[in-house]
């Protein structure tokens, strides 16, 4: 069954991508709790122009975008908007006859659950606006993903929603992964990434670390791993980094879960932690490696025995809840993902998929991967076929 409904929105594919509908002009501006966000943010709302071969179908896709690192420029958010290949998405959804909307959220850095707020809340943005709508539909990238993942499990405003490379298998798995890439870095390249900064580590990064790591920190990660295959291999094969089928891969792979580890782990414990209070380098931490045995190495025996370990803050796992899918699916859900993701590895669809199916929802879910390396690396034709199938499910 899923085969042809995918095999039904590739053969729509190439008519909605040749549709007559031009992009209109983006009405942006700033919302907040009077329009029930999660505190003031920015949005952007664009509708297709009427022509006499074009018409607005009544319809608008809400678009959460991914991670943006705390303290980036206002509207850094926006660049998210273009797809790798250079394609708007607000111009394909106007392309198609829908209306497109999306938010900056009222918060950077880890923000799923201001960002299904600051989504949903778009509505009420659009609805000031005058615009008449007959469904919604919410879609995203990366985190943004998640948000629109968890949206449709539990808001029956939405019709139907599309997640590209994102981590709803396993919020904490995500998390452990990212840490892990950290730390088995640091056993495999010791020193590499210090900063001589009292009680650092892979969980407590120090700002040195963040303000210098294009220039200084980056560079030596680069570095180290060209004059050590061997280490890199290692690096590789205990932290299962998919790299795709070009060894090149490796160093943008392993550089790009770092900077993950280096920009995000601070905020994440900012968030989680129960209280504003305390210094503790482990408040706050989702991450745990306790108990891990890692594989892949040429001295797997000593690895485990000296690599550094962390226990995760058990308070910042109990609000970790509030971050994870149920996969209790009511309405269609398309996902996207690069098989050879390394940031939001594949596997995140196949705990994904059998979420679904122990609530009994199959039905409501239909996956496609993109063969390309890379996190959300995916074209026009890719996002118009999953906007395609959305659409064709939530019609049935």
């Amino acid at each position: 069954m899923r085969k042809t409904l995918l095999t039904v929105a590739l053969l729509l594919v190439p008519s909605y991508l040749a549709a007559a509908c031009t992009g209109g002009t983006p009405v942006s501006g700033v919302y907040g709790p009077g329009q029930g966000a999660s505190g003031l943010a920015q949005y952007v709302v664009v509708m297709p122009v009427a022509t006499a071969d074009c018409q607005y179908n009544g319809d608008i896709i809400l678009f959460a975008h991914g991670y943006v690192v705390p303290g980036s420029p206002a509207g850094t958010w926006l660049s998210q908007l273009i797809l790798p290949d250079g394609t708007s998405l607000p111009d394909l959804a106007n392309s198609l006859g829908f209306g497109f909307a999306a938010s900056g959220f009222s918060k950077d850095g880890l923000a799923i659950v201001q960002g299904i707020q600051d989504t949903k809340a778009l509505t009420n943005v659009i609805s000031g606006l005058g615009i008449p709508v007959h469904k919604y539909f919410v879609t995203g990238a990366s985190e943004g993903g998640a948000i629109a993942a968890i949206s449709v499990e539990n808001d029956p405003a939405y019709s139907g929603g599309v997640a590209v490379c994102a981590p709803i298998g396993s919020f904490q798995k995500q998390i452990n992964y990212i840490g892990d890439v950290r730390v088995l870095f640091d056993y495999f390249f010791p020193g590499v990434l210090k900063t001589g900064t009292p009680a650092e580590s892979a969980i407590n990064i120090p700002q040195a670390l963040m303000d210098n790591w294009t220039t200084v920190y980056a560079p030596a990660v680069v570095q180290a791993l060209i004059s050590n295959p061997a280490a890199t291999l290692q690096l590789l094969n205990t932290a299962q980094i998919p790299i795709g089928l070009d060894p090149s891969n490796a160093i943008d792979a392993i550089t790009g879960a770092l900077a993950y580890n280096v920009f995000s782990t601070n905020d994440a414990k900012e968030t989680l932690r129960a209280s504003p209070h305390g210094k503790s380098p482990h408040l706050g931490n989702p991450y745990d490696n306790i108990g891990r045995v890692f594989h892949g190495s040429f001295n797997d025996v000593k690895l485990n025995a000296l690599v550094a370990r962390f226990a995760a803050d058990p308070i910042a796992t109990i609000h970790l809840a509030a971050y994870e899918t149920t996969g209790n699916l009511h309405d269609p859900l398309i996902t996207l993902h690069n098989l050879a993701d390394p940031l939001v590895p594949f596997w995140q669809e196949t705990l994904y998929n059998a979420k679904v199916a122990s609530q009994g929802a199959s039905a409501q879910l239909s996956q496609i991967p993109a063969p390309e390396y890379g996190h959300c690396n995916v074209n026009a034709t890719e996002t118009g076929t999953a906007l395609s199938l959305m659409v064709f499910k939530a019609g049935l």
